[in-house]
């Protein structure tokens, strides 16, 4: 009787903690930044709740998203380095297969309206269906996904929790991954403190000496606080391995073709490889080839013809201020884990 009351003290003692922990573990939600612009999303069509940010963030780690239940979305876009598959010039999937490119940060999406290289995505919302059917990424289809959540002790509960039934349909699963996408919003780098005025940041010389030619040379594309227009250019790369048009293998017109979307390079530091088929694996080798190297293929961009003039000592002052777009919250917070 004495070991029966002492166990159930001791497990009534476990669930206060637990109760405690839960209580006070700080939950994440979408916050704009002050130095942000308006978000191209709409959140009011897909409001962010705590329990449909969890709901996402374990469907984001889970390989049951694919065919052979060994790969997931975090497989290719790992924290640490910005959401991507570092160290991989093209991501790997399902079966060991390549693919043909490189993956994009996760990062900051609600600014966005185009996804991929290419931009062959229109909606955050139908993201994650174009790796989960990839025959070389994840290569499943999205019913079967559904039934395999549907069989788990573990995810009825939760899509109650974020939505008010156990019901799991594709509308719901699409909407939690994006509540947890959304929140990946980087905006604490040095930049973004020096720029906002905070914790007394400031650059040193060759910072703000690198950022004074990075407005010269390099801000025409990666421009304002999210360092991208968005668009799609052709930055001169000579062209290897298996032929990909971009952007105009999406939109099919000639004007269009090697096209790519200008990414970010917030978090430029830690998210090599470079360009859309990794093809770079430092800041120096990209800065190389645009003063040494751009080539003259269809539809280069105008300003990049004659490559960009920096010299030596210029491309460490620009790379010591790209390095400034580092955000260490961001790549260590761990409600995103």
């Amino acid at each position: 009787m004495m070991k029966y009351v002492q166990l159930t003290l001791l497990m009534t003692f476990i669930s206060l903690i637990a109760c405690t922990k839960s209580e006070t573990t700080p939950t994440i939600r979408f916050e704009q930044p002050s130095n942000f612009p308006a978000p191209t999303y709409d959140l009011a069509r897909n409001p962010i709740t705590p329990e449909g940010f969890e709901l996402g963030k374990a469907l984001f780690a889970d390989p049951l998203l694919s065919r052979d239940n060994t790969i997931s979305c975090s497989e290719c876009h790992s924290q640490s380095f910005a959401f991507t598959h570092h160290g991989h010039d093209l991501s790997h999937g399902i079966d060991g297969k390549v693919g043909i490119r490189n993956s994009l940060p996760i990062q900051n999406l609600a600014w966005q309206s185009e996804f991929f290289w290419d931009g062959g995505v229109g909606d955050l919302d139908f993201v994650p269906l174009a790796p989960i059917e990839n025959p070389v990424e994840m290569d499943e289809k999205i019913g079967v996904i559904l039934e395999k959540l549907r069989k788990t002790s573990y995810y009825p509960s939760q899509f109650k929790k974020a939505f008010g039934t156990e019901e799991i349909n594709t509308q719901r699963f699409l909407k939690a991954l994006s509540q947890y996408m959304l929140t990946l919003v980087s905006a604490n780098s040095k930049y973004d403190q020096v720029m906002r005025k905070e914790n007394g940041a400031i650059f040193t010389a060759d910072e703000l000496a690198g950022k004074s030619l990075f407005e010269q040379k390099c801000a025409s594309c990666h421009s304002g606080v999210l360092f991208t227009n968005q668009s799609y250019r052709n930055n001169g790369l000579r062209i290897q391995g298996p032929e990909d048009f971009g952007r105009g293998k999406i939109t099919e017109l000639e004007s269009d073709k090697y096209k790519f979307k200008v990414p970010s390079l917030r978090n430029i530091e830690v998210s090599g490889p470079y360009m859309h088929d990794g093809r770079f694996y430092t800041l120096e080798a990209v800065l190389n080839h645009y003063t040494d190297d751009v080539q003259n293929t269809p539809n280069l961009d105008p300003s990049l013809k004659g490559g960009v003039s920096l010299t030596d000592v210029q491309k460490k002052q620009v790379i010591a201020f790209l390095k400034t777009l580092t955000d260490k919250t961001f790549l260590a917070d761990k409600r995103l884990q």
